[in-house]
């Protein structure tokens, strides 16, 4: 995904200049693979060999396997996003396909551009916000 920041940077919406200390991007994927008759996962041999398949399969609009940033495990463990306490994150969250509810637990979205729309003043003090499919949106948390 691609956003783009505004060139002046970002504002609360009331002409307050905010800053950050960093940004983490969170991608959220859906994978389509099809079934065989007994209930397991079908091998190709190409991409090509397996596009009739998958599209029958994307048809449900039920993924089969939802990962964040490209894999499993992408955002735990020695990959987990991390900043020390007082620390201002950007966070940029994308779905291609499917509306989805970001929440990060034990904490509000100070300012948050649901839809990345950073004309639009920010909604405030947001625990879970809605991007619908097909956008990226960002909230910035201390």
């Amino acid at each position: 995904a691609i956003m783009v920041l505004p060139r002046e940077g970002l504002s609360d919406g009331h002409g307050k200049e905010l800053t950050y200390d960093r940004v983490y991007y969170v991608g959220e994927q859906d994978f389509y693979v099809p079934k065989d008759e007994n209930g397991e996962y079908k091998k190709y041999k190409t991409a090509g060999d397996a596009y009739p398949d998958v599209l029958e399969v994307m048809r449900t609009l039920t993924p089969s396997h939802i990962v964040f940033n490209g894999a499993v495990g992408a955002l735990t463990g020695e990959n987990a996003l991390k900043a020390a306490v007082g620390e201002r994150v950007l966070i940029v969250h994308s779905q291609a396909n499917r509306d989805t509810r970001p929440h990060l637990i034990g904490g509000h979205g100070d300012y948050v551009w649901a839809t990345g729309k950073f004309r639009n003043p920010p909604d405030v003090d947001q625990e879970t916000w809605f991007i619908p499919g097909g956008t990226a949106g960002a909230a910035l948390y201390t």
